[in-house]
């Protein structure tokens, strides 16, 4: 079996020969072949002396994603992902396992189960990642080795406690012993860790990073033997800056996308990636070692690779040049055809937790104090941001948003109880206008919101509450809204769907001032607090260089 919760599909038509210029990774040589497929499986490689214009290679894998970060369940994630080449994912999903606990992870797992596409779910190791924020569940030690045992994931997720690794954290090393004893890789995340707390971090078992922003600490990670995977998604962009690896240390890299939203996953996926490759003129089997045979190794992956008795996983191309993916087949089977994908879309029945009561614009006062108020300097492209320091405009004894200099009101709101909303300042969102607000907050989702006037923060906030999760804009009297109805960060509609109203209401974010490359998906993690520099959670402002609590004046 492909995958412990994989379930044979009955409505795609296996195939049984396919022919054309195949691309063999592993002996780094194009030739011209057939394929024969039987029961899932390669049964024959015939090379011939025929000419083809189409060529066949390993289908492509996402080395970590985050599929709820798409909006979309499983299901619809795959159903786009597969018209790209993708035929599999290693995914972490503690983006819902934060809002739900095992109840999300069986959900992920039972919704993936439904489609023919090889989702690979690792146990969340952070659940919630820390403790000055407030999730919805815990993943507990014993939860984890549940995870192993009744569904034999492959691995243990990124590691975003690098703290507690580095000192000992008694939970924190029980997790990381049980992923030992079941023998699975652990996935890491330790932006900017360096020195002697990055050996010990790395000696503890992590084997991987995807955090990696500049070049010189990617290649410290990687003489200590952690794989570094280059993300290029949404938000987070390292490609061009880690992109010589690909070159210099083939074996020791991945592609991954960690986050990606649903009008670019619409767009494109780990094939763009592969695409820029080529035209930055890098050898086309190194690209593929990267985004095939790399994660099957290192994850145990039961994904095809393109020779004699593996699974039948490969798509077919147009040409080198190009990459313009014909077909991908998975299993044996087309799922997907010049652009349209054959995977149904199951009935999706919502699972949520929502708790908090409607807020009133008052909630979102922030007093007066002498001196300067700390702001969040938020960079586009970017998951870490700085800290600056500034002074709102001032009306009626208190500190409002200051559009004209560009520092605005951000807050977060506790969706799992009714409690008083946090409040502090950021810069670059760059609104004239109006307000945003998203419950795709990570890692905990609760409510973050962004405003230009209390009243509209407020409205924002609320317009949430009312649909239990989802993104909105509001504007001049007017609101537009994606209802997120799954744990409050995935829709249960069709993907193109969701990918049109995400557009449409990202590009007014844009209309009203806001120069990101993707304000929500920027937006969702400036409550991650295990990115530096500083962060706002629902328990107050935070510092995640020195991992503490800090105060809004300077």
């Amino acid at each position: 079996m492909p995958c412990p919760y994989y379930k044979i599909i009955d409505f795609i038509k296996p195939m049984n020969k396919i022919s054309g210029n195949i691309i063999d990774v592993f002996n780094k040589r194009i030739f011209p072949g057939t394929l024969t497929v039987e029961n899932q499986r390669i049964t024959e490689i015939i090379e011939d002396n025929a000419k083809y214009n189409s060529y066949i290679l390993p289908g492509l894998i996402d080395s970590h994603i985050h599929i709820e970060s798409s909006m979309l369940v499983p299901s619809e994630f795959a159903k786009l992902a597969v018209i790209h080449g993708t035929v599999a994912t290693v995914s972490d999903p503690h983006e819902i396992a934060n809002v739900l606990g095992m109840k999300g992870i069986k959900f992920m797992l039972d919704n993936a189960a439904q489609v023919p596409f090889k989702i690979y779910f690792g146990a969340p190791s952070c659940v919630p990642a820390t403790s000055f924020e407030t999730a919805g569940a815990e993943i507990t030690a014993e939860d984890i080795e549940k995870l192993f045992t009744d569904y034999d994931l492959k691995y243990l997720s990124e590691m975003m406690n690098f703290p507690g690794v580095v000192f000992g954290d008694k939970t924190v090393m029980e997790k990381l012993s049980i992923a030992i004893k079941f023998d699975k890789p652990v996935d890491g995340h330790s932006p900017g860790l360096k020195g002697e707390q990055l050996k010990t971090y790395v000696f503890a078992g992590i084997s991987t990073d995807h955090e990696c922003y500049m070049l010189e600490e990617a290649q410290q990670k990687i003489s200590l033997g952690m794989k570094v995977l280059i993300r290029e998604g949404s938000a987070a962009k390292n490609y061009e800056t880690l992109k010589s690896l690909i070159d210099s240390h083939t074996d020791m890299v991945m592609l991954c996308s960690d986050d990606k939203h649903p009008d670019d996953l619409v767009e494109g996926h780990i094939n763009l990636l592969i695409k820029r490759g080529l035209k930055d003129g890098f050898d086309l089997f190194k690209l593929l070692r990267c985004c095939c045979i790399n994660p099957v190794v290192h994850y145990n992956l039961d994904v095809g690779l393109l020779r004699k008795n593996d699974f039948a996983d490969f798509i077919v191309i147009d040409n080198i040049e190009n990459f313009n993916i014909y077909q991908t087949y998975i299993n044996g089977e087309l799922v997907a055809e010049k652009g349209k994908s054959f995977i149904a879309s199951p009935r999706v029945i919502p699972v949520n937790n929502f708790k908090t009561d409607y807020k009133k614009p008052g909630d979102f006062i922030v007093k007066v104090f002498d001196g300067e108020v700390k702001i969040i300097e938020a960079l586009d492209g970017e998951l870490i941001t700085r800290e600056t320091h500034g002074k709102p405009k001032i009306k009626n004894d208190d500190f409002v948003s200051d559009v004209e200099n560009d520092i605005l009101k951000i807050a977060v709101v506790n969706r799992y109880a009714d409690v008083k909303p946090m409040v502090s300042f950021i810069k670059n969102f760059g609104i004239k206008r109006g307000a945003l607000a998203s419950s795709v907050a990570h890692d905990s989702h609760n409510i973050i919101a962004i405003g230009t006037s209390d009243e509209e923060l407020c409205e924002a906030v609320n317009t949430l509450i009312e649909t239990k999760g989802g993104i909105t804009v509001v504007y001049d009297g007017k609101k537009e809204v994606l209802p997120l109805p799954v744990a409050g960060i995935m829709s249960d509609k069709n993907g193109y769907e969701v990918a049109k109203l995400y557009s449409e209401i990202s590009n007014k974010v844009k209309e009203l001032g806001s120069s990101l490359h993707s304000p929500f998906m920027t937006l969702s993690f400036m409550a991650l607090l295990v990115i530096p520099a500083l962060k706002l959670s629902d328990k107050g402002l935070f510092d995640g260089n020195k991992f503490e609590f800090t105060s809004t004046n300077v």
